[in-house]
């Protein structure tokens, strides 16, 4: 996919680290991966928002975090006029464990490009890499 990022920031949880590094290691991102507490499961979408803030100059960010927040801050990015207590209230998306998202944040609400489900990220993955097992001949 030809996917790079200029900042990578994981929830502090041990889980969302490795996640974060393992992209980090096959995309090529040799910088320092950002620990925020915006990402770990207790927080809020307002934490969330101070992030991207802070976080605007960067222009592909890479944000690692946990289900079912990273879903809900996803609706509301796309939504943000809908009521944020009420979960229901904003568009309904499905961001499995292993699920990427692209989204444009450069005016309005978010728009959405892209979701892949866990099934093609690992279809995607093992097409493009090479096994480092020796091929046999099974004559």
């Amino acid at each position: 996919m030809k996917t790079s990022f200029d900042l990578i920031v994981s929830s502090p949880l041990k889980r969302s680290m490795q996640t974060a590094q393992l992209v980090g290691t096959e995309t090529g991102y040799e910088s320092r991966i950002l620990v925020s507490n915006a990402l770990a499961p207790t927080a809020t979408y307002t934490h969330f928002q101070r992030l991207l803030r802070e976080c605007s100059a960067y222009e592909n960010l890479l944000v690692v975090g946990h289900n079912p927040n990273i879903t809900t801050f996803l609706g509301q990015l796309i939504a943000p006029s809908l009521p944020a207590p009420d979960e229901l209230a904003h568009p309904r998306v499905r961001l499995r464990k292993g699920s990427l998202a692209r989204l444009n944040l450069q005016r309005g609400p978010a728009t959405l490009q892209w979701l892949l489900d866990p099934r093609i990220v690992r279809a995607l993955y093992g097409t493009s890499t090479t096994s480092s097992r020796r091929k046999t001949s099974r004559k």
